[in-house]
């Protein structure tokens, strides 16, 4: 019955006018959305026209939403109402944007402006990182206790004050404090303020993975291995890797060919590299 009203508007100017919009069928949805763009682009804003060709929008591709909004279901049934709510702003968003000139589908044009609202809703509401209910009812609880002191004391209230308020321990109350810490994250490109270097980024000051740390480890277990060699075997290790002598200066100074160097530094190196494995 809908795809025979599709066909007939399709051969006029005007609009239908549809009992429930929210009860058409997606594929009947993506024709009539053309219609009312159409219309939507030709009337005036604020006019009633404009506002029941909008609405109708709204109300005919909600079955966009809930595709989208299906995506998070694992975030549990009492967050999809709010799932669902947020992503009607980004249906509303992408049909005020919306223009027919582009040649795209309008639900390729509108999934990504849903699925981005709904994206930021969690960026914005969620914990940057895991924290247990209990903390983070405690957090809130908290921030009211702290309020209420404060206006009450004229001053920011002490741990114990806050201690008495609640009916938690002082303990707990340090534990709610650092809780809250997690509520939020900060970009390591986050400008630092009141820096010398106006250019100066929290990751600046956050300390990076010493690579020559590892090599005390190396140095400490080849120690006994070097030890181990004879005086000639020493001398060869310490002029190559010491003084950084090329093979022939290391051959004039043993009063042997540069190959000859060659093969004992290989034979030296492997001897050394087993005993580093073995001792891993």
């Amino acid at each position: 019955m809908m795809t025979t009203t599709v066909q007939h508007v399709q051969r006029t100017t005007e609009v239908p006018e549809i009992a429930d919009p929210s009860k058409v069928a997606p594929k009947d949805a993506r024709e009539l959305s053309k219609l009312f763009f159409d219309r939507l682009a030709r009337v005036e804003e604020g006019t009633p026209e404009h506002q029941y060709a909008r609405n109708t929008l709204i109300e005919m591709n909600m079955s966009l939403v809930r595709f989208a909004a299906g995506r998070f279901r694992s975030r549990g049934p009492e967050e999809m109402e709010d799932i669902v709510q947020v992503g009607m702003i980004g249906l509303i968003k992408a049909i005020d944007r919306f223009e027919l000139s582009r040649e795209v589908e309008f639900t390729s044009f509108a999934v990504p402006y849903i699925v981005g609202e709904i994206k930021r809703f969690f960026r914005d509401t969620s914990w940057a990182v895991h924290v247990p209910r209990r903390l983070q009812e405690a957090r809130v609880q908290l921030a009211r206790a702290t309020e209420e002191l404060r206006s009450r004391l004229g001053r920011t209230p002490t741990t114990r004050e806050l201690s008495e308020l609640m009916s938690l321990s002082e303990d707990e109350i340090v534990e709610a404090r650092l809780a809250s810490n997690g509520y939020k994250s900060a970009s390591l490109d986050a400008a630092i303020s009141g820096s010398d270097d106006g250019e100066a980024a929290l990751a600046d000051f956050i300390g990076g993975e010493d690579t020559a740390l590892g090599l005390v480890e190396d140095f400490h277990a080849l120690a006994p291995m070097i030890g181990e060699l004879d005086e000639r075997d020493r001398k060869i290790i310490h002029w190559r890797f010491v003084e950084e002598l090329t093979q022939k200066e290391i051959g004039d100074r043993l009063g042997v060919s540069q190959m000859h160097v060659s093969r004992l530094i290989t034979r030296l190196l492997a001897r050394l590299r087993a005993g580093m494995l073995d001792a891993a």
